[in-house]
């Protein structure tokens, strides 16, 4: 991995070996009448909008649930949230967690990728299994730790 300086968007640090980014991952119950159709057209925004932002992440819906972890530029992620939480689509939108700090991407190639709720273990796990910085791997972890509790249920089976 190389310890360039990355700059996307309006992201400061410049001299930082990774740039300083913004994460925030929450929650939402799906209101009535969100189908696949409508989860493909905000996957084609999302593709379409969030490069010019400088916003990865990973979109997972299943059970009714949406979950979602959004980084970028603080600006540009606190921005789409507060569309998000005055989407119709969206009721009862939870953030779990939110940081700024300067680390590595944990989604450098992903626009926005939907992941189901079969794969999502798969996902968190080979992140984890490939992330570098301190900061991520203890994100993964807990992530994957919420998940095996049961907590996150909609979202998929806990291992076993």
């Amino acid at each position: 991995m190389s310890t360039t300086p990355v700059q996307h968007g309006d992201e400061p640090g410049a001299n930082q070996a990774f740039p300083l980014l913004y994460n925030l991952v929450y929650c939402s119950k799906a209101t009535a009448g969100v189908d696949k159709a409508a989860v493909d057209r905000i996957i084609d925004v999302s593709r379409r909008d969030n490069p010019e932002r400088g916003i990865t992440g990973l979109l997972v819906f299943g059970s009714g649930i949406f979950f979602q972890w959004l980084e970028g530029p603080r600006h540009n992620v606190t921005e789409l949230m507060s569309k998000l939480k005055s989407d119709a689509r969206h009721d009862g939108v939870v953030v779990f967690s939110e940081n700024e700090e300067v680390r590595e991407r944990l989604f450098p190639d992903w626009d926005m990728e939907l992941v189901t709720t079969d794969d999502i273990r798969d996902v968190l796990s080979d992140a984890l299994d490939t992330a570098e910085d301190p900061h991520n791997v203890t994100a993964l972890a807990s992530l994957l730790e919420e998940l095996d509790s049961g907590r996150l249920s909609g979202l998929g089976a806990a291992a076993s």
